[in-house]
């Protein structure tokens, strides 16, 4: 015991010197603005260093310089729109693409990087998240909760910028057939926003549904692995570094602030006209966008 509390200070060392390599580094590929953007972000913390829902802003400082290098080098994101983005309460509804969530990550990382001023995202997670050892502590660490309607209604009422994918895991299960025609869009969103009174950003990535290349969907494995979908990317993962998502180029669109008006409670037939208006506001965003673009990766 007493060799192991020696060696402690050792480790701390270590420690130190490896994340300030690693600050130098992100400083080097991303520039003192990362930095700069990071130190206007207001927190709320509690006692314990974490924010109420758990997100800790080492662990969200980290996780958005990784996203932005991909944001700006990897998947050289173009954006449009970013002043739709208010400083206040918002709802971000947008399509859902491309197996594993990258595409909330861009957005993410958008958020941060491209919209004044800059924000951190806050995202409502599946519930079997939960269920996988670290990545339910991941998430929360990064400021990511699970998708319960008090959660959303905390958020919203702290200011905050709340990204909601109404598709679900259905969005991202998609085979490559269906690419970018938007599924179902479940119901809660529009009633969270007409609850809150809060303005809803509708948006559109272009560029998710290449990074990985799905021909369906194994239910059996899915429900083996307690997951909603496992689509099956194999012929991709057979080529060299096929795990890595294709460098496609994402494009992500934001729209024009939308506002509801009306009864949350409403019969569901009322409720489903307005989020059919916001369905078709984001699928006629991204045919606009896939009309522009002359390239998958250009």
């Amino acid at each position: 015991m007493s060799r192991l509390r020696s060696l402690a200070p050792l480790a701390r060392g270590l420690l130190s010197s490896a994340t300030s390599s690693v600050d130098d580094w992100m400083t080097a590929k991303l520039g003192e603005e990362f930095n700069a953007r990071l130190a206007r972000v207001p927190l709320n913390l509690t006692a314990t260093g974490v924010d109420p829902f758990g997100m800790d802003p080492a662990w969200t400082k980290y996780a958005l310089a990784s996203a932005a290098l991909l944001h700006r080098h990897y998947f050289r994101t173009a954006v449009h729109g970013a002043e739709h983005v208010p400083a206040t309460r918002v709802l971000l509804i947008s399509n859902h693409s491309g197996q594993i969530p990258i595409d909330a990550a861009m957005i993410g990382a958008s958020l941060f990087m491209d919209v004044e001023p800059p924000r951190f995202m806050r995202a409502m997670v599946e519930k079997w998240t939960q269920t996988l050892p670290f990545v339910s502590l991941l998430f929360s660490r990064v400021g990511q909760v699970v998708g319960v309607p008090e959660n959303a209604e905390r958020l919203l009422s702290a200011e905050e910028a709340l990204l909601v994918f109404p598709e679900g895991a259905r969005g991202i299960s998609k085979p490559f057939t269906r690419r970018y025609q938007l599924c179902d869009f479940g119901l809660g969103f529009m009633r969270l926003a007409m609850e809150t009174k809060t303005p809803i950003v509708p948006v559109a990535v272009v560029g998710g549904e290449e990074q990985y290349v799905s021909v369906g969907n194994f239910t059996s494995l899915a429900k083996v692995l307690r997951m909603p979908s496992a689509p099956p990317i194999l012929p991709q993962l057979l080529l060299p570094f096929g795990a890595l998502p294709l460098p496609t180029k994402y494009r992500i669109y934001f729209g024009e602030p939308m506002r509801f008006d009306g009864d949350p409670d409403d019969d569901d037939a009322v409720i489903e006209e307005k989020v059919h208006v916001v369905k078709a506001t984001i699928q006629s965003m991204l045919n606009r966008g896939l009309k522009e673009r002359k390239s998958v990766f250009f």
